[in-house]
């Protein structure tokens, strides 16, 4: 998704809120105003530990989470908190779209480790992205996570 993309007129209306987490400020100017030119609210994290904390507060409908943050690994110790610690169990059911340079998925990655369910996205993209590979990603997952969105008025 190219820095220069302008934001767009909304295609979709829809008021699902989206927690993106990264470090990278031009990438989440960028996807923050793709995605709210589509209608989604998005709410923005600029490390793991902020977004975990607004995960708890914010309850978002879905997640785009960056793997190395402030430390390699960071995005994977998001999706393993959100899935499996207890004070994330009411989001375990949200969407996590993992967005980053690393071209391997987790499972491409760690093959053959058993702890690779823990870290595993529901969905892995692999940056530089197009714009209309990052709505498709978060419309199926909404789409799976519920049956319609819900009109913004």
């Amino acid at each position: 998704m190219g820095i220069g993309t302008p934001c767009m007129e909304a295609k979709m209306v829809t008021r699902a809120k989206v927690l993106l987490i990264d470090d990278d400020q031009d990438y989440r100017t960028s996807a923050r105003c793709l995605l709210e030119g589509h209608g989604y609210e998005v709410i923005e994290a600029d490390c793991g530990k902020d977004g975990l904390r607004k995960v708890a507060e914010q309850k978002p409908d879905v997640i785009l989470v960056d793997v190395m943050m402030e430390c390699d690994s960071e995005g994977y110790g998001v999706t393993q908190a959100i899935k499996y610690q207890d004070a994330f169990a009411a989001c375990r059911n949200v969407p996590i779209i993992m967005v980053s340079s690393i071209q391997e998925s987790p499972d491409e990655l760690f093959p053959m480790a058993a702890e690779s369910e823990m870290i595993r996205p529901d969905r892995y993209i692999a940056k530089p992205l197009e714009a209309s590979v990052l709505l498709e990603a978060v419309e199926k997952a909404l789409a799976a996570r519920r049956p319609q969105t819900v009109p913004a008025p």
